[in-house]
């Protein structure tokens, strides 16, 4: 993935410090023969071009539904697979690396998904134009880049004013749902998570989450031959105290 929602072997090129929280780093990537054509056939089908106004689910889908909601799916293939076992759940994922966008694009017209939507842009622009408070039902990030740099270490998309800003997007029970194969991330996450007002640890306090039922991205099972570890974060909203 290319979105901080990017898989963590990506390095990525940053910009001087003091710019504004971006959940990408551009990078170039090399598109397939299949997902150059995918892109060029599907995407006035299945992705979302307006990125500056309120999303109208019902319109987009045709119906009202448990609405997920992916930053950073990469090559799209454990979304893709997540949209298709869960038809009474409706899908929005985002990516800016195109050939992930291309390869996602290619897996909806091939299984017929009519549950799943793209957007090709900027996740924190997305959250703040696009997504109405109280709308999802999950927010999911795995394997964020995890600038493992102790300089680099603000880079890091899970930040507590971004966790708070995503908090207000999930209705009352809503999940946010975090994967990692760096440990100190891990730990960063944990830190930011356990201390992110109105959310608490579905596994408990201080506890990584087991058998998620999250399918296995190919990074991971690549990590795994390394030996890697891979820890996940579930936190689920509650009602705020006065």
């Amino acid at each position: 993935m290319s979105i901080s929602g990017s898989d963590s072997d990506n390095n990525k090129a940053g910009t001087e410090h003091h710019r504004p929280l971006r959940s990408f780093v551009i990078r170039a990537g090399r598109q397939t023969a299949s997902q150059k054509e995918a892109l060029e056939k599907y995407w006035s089908h299945y992705v979302i071009d307006d990125t500056t106004s309120p999303l109208d689910t019902e319109a987009v889908f045709g119906r009202k539904a448990p609405l997920v909601l992916e930053i950073g799916f990469g090559m799209g293939d454990s979304l893709a697979e997540m949209a298709a076992a869960n038809p009474d759940h409706d899908f929005i994922g985002i990516e800016v690396h195109r050939p992930g966008v291309g390869k996602l694009l290619g897996h909806i017209e091939r299984l017929g998904l009519s549950n799943l939507r793209i957007y090709c842009h900027d996740a924190v622009e997305i959250l703040a134009n696009c997504i109405a408070d109280h709308s999802l039902t999950t927010v999911q990030i795995f394997f964020p880049d995890p600038w493992h740099k102790k300089k680099h270490n603000k880079r890091r998309l899970v930040q507590p004013a971004f966790i708070a800003d995503l908090s207000q997007k999930l209705v009352t029970g809503g999940t946010i749902h975090l994967a990692t194969d760096w440990q100190h991330y891990a730990e960063h996450m944990m830190d930011v998570m356990s201390a992110a007002e109105a959310l608490e640890n579905t596994a408990g306090a201080g506890a990584y989450a087991q058998s998620t039922g999250r399918p296995e991205t190919k990074f991971e099972r690549r990590g795994h031959r390394l030996g890697h570890g891979v820890w996940d974060l579930v936190f689920r909203t509650t009602v705020m105290k006065p």
